[in-house]
C-alpha cells in the first residue's frame, strides 16, 4: 500500500506555509540544537508588490498569506511540524516538517528555465 498523501490532513494554507518554511529553512541552512534534521528559521521573506523572492525561486504573495496568519502557525505547531523558539523570534522546522512532502514545492516556487 502506497504511503497516504497528507497524512496529517494539512489545508491548502497549511501546506502552502509549511512548503515556504521548510525551503527558507532550507536556504538558512542553521541546524537546531538537539534535534537532528531539524532547522531554525529566522527571518521570513517580505513580499514587494504580488511576490518575494527565495533563492532563486518566485513566490506569489497570494500563496504566503499563510506567513502572516497566526492560526496557521498554531495549527503546525499542533501537527508537530514547526516550533516557536522562544526569545529569538524564530521558529523551528522539525525534522517531521523538514521530510514532511506537501506536494507543492515544485507548484509554488516558480523558477526561471534559463
Amino acid at each position: 500500500m502506497a504511503p497516504k498523501k497528507n497524512p496529517l490532513n494539512l489545508n491548502a494554507l497549511q501546506l502552502k506555509t509549511l512548503t515556504l518554511l521548510q525551503e527558507v529553512a532550507r536556504l538558512e541552512n542553521r541546524p537546531a540544537e538537539g534535534e537532528e534534521g531539524a532547522f531554525l528559521v529566522s527571518r521570513l521573506p517580505h513580499a514587494h508588490g504580488n511576490h518575494f523572492h527565495l533563492g532563486d525561486a518566485v513566490v506569489s504573495s497570494a500563496d504566503a498569506t499563510g506567513l502572516q496568519n497566526p492560526g496557521v502557525w498554531k495549527a503546525l505547531e499542533r501537527k508537530g511540524v514547526i516550533a516557536q523558539v522562544p526569545d529569538s523570534g524564530g521558529v523551528r522546522v522539525t525534522a517531521a516538517g523538514m521530510g514532511y512532502d506537501t506536494g507543492l514545492r515544485d507548484s509554488i516556487l516558480h523558477r526561471s528555465d534559463h
